[in-house]
C-alpha cells in the first residue's frame, strides 16, 4: 500500500447520510483533541489532508478517506465537554450507528494521550471494542511532550492502567514519527488477513 496516495473521500454529519459498502476499513477513534488529524496527516505524508486545530472538538462529522483502495474512516472525538449537549448527543449517536451498522471494521487505531491516564471514555471505548470483538491497537499520542524519565514511566503505567492489555500498544509523535512504521505495518497486516 502507498500511503502518499491518501484522498478525501466524504464527510458525513448525520446517520442518514451514512453509506455502508460492506469494504474493510481501518478505523481512528479517541478522545477529543487527542491528535487523530495529526497521526492521519503523518501516516499519510500530507499535512492539511485533515484538518489539525488547537481547539478541541473541531472533527463532527464522520471522515472517509481512501489509499489507493483502502478506506480510512475517522471518526468524532468522544469527551470534549465543552459542546453544546445537543452536539454531544449528535456525536455520540453517529459514532454509534457507525459502529453498529459497518460490518467490514478490519482495525480500529484507539488513540489515548500519553501524557495522561485514559479517561472513563476510553475505558468505555476499550470496552466496547473488546465486546465487540473488535481488533484495535491503542495509539499513545505526544510523546514527544515527555522527557526520556516521563516516557519510560507512562509506558509501564499505560500497561498496567489499561489491565496488561493484549492488543499493540505504540507511542507515537507526530513530530519525530515516532511510531509512524509500527502503525503502517499493523495498518498492512489488517488489510492483508482480510484477503
Amino acid at each position: 500500500m502507498n500511503f502518499n496516495n491518501a484522498q478525501f473521500e466524504k464527510a458525513y454529519g448525520l446517520k442518514s447520510q451514512l453509506e455502508f459498502s460492506g469494504e474493510g476499513q481501518v478505523v481512528f477513534a479517541g478522545r477529543s483533541n487527542v491528535g487523530k488529524s495529526s497521526l492521519i496527516n503523518k501516516l499519510f505524508n500530507r499535512k492539511n489532508l485533515a484538518r489539525v486545530s488547537s481547539v478541541p472538538g473541531k472533527t463532527v462529522t464522520i471522515n472517509y478517506y481512501r489509499v489507493d483502495s483502502k478506506l480510512f474512516v475517522d471518526l468524532p472525538g468522544y469527551g470534549y465537554a465543552k459542546a453544546s449537549k445537543g452536539e454531544i448527543l449528535r456525536f455520540s449517536a453517529l459514532t454509534q450507528y457507525y459502529f453498529e451498522k459497518a460490518k467490514s471494521i478490519l482495525l480500529v487505531i484507539l488513540l489515548i494521550d500519553m501524557r495522561r491516564e485514559p479517561t472513563k471514555d476510553d475505558y468505555d471505548m476499550i470496552s466496547y471494542l473488546n465486546a465487540k470483538k473488535m481488533p484495535f491497537i491503542i495509539v499513545l499520542t505526544k510523546a514527544d511532550k515527555l522527557n526520556k524519565t516521563q516516557f519510560k514511566n507512562r509506558c509501564s503505567g499505560v500497561r498496567s492502567e489499561l489491565g496488561g492489555a493484549q492488543c499493540p500498544v505504540i507511542p507515537f509523535s507526530a513530530l519525530s514519527g515516532m511510531g509512524t512504521d509500527e502503525i503502517k505495518k499493523e495498518i498492512e497486516k489488517a488489510f492483508s488477513e482480510q484477503q
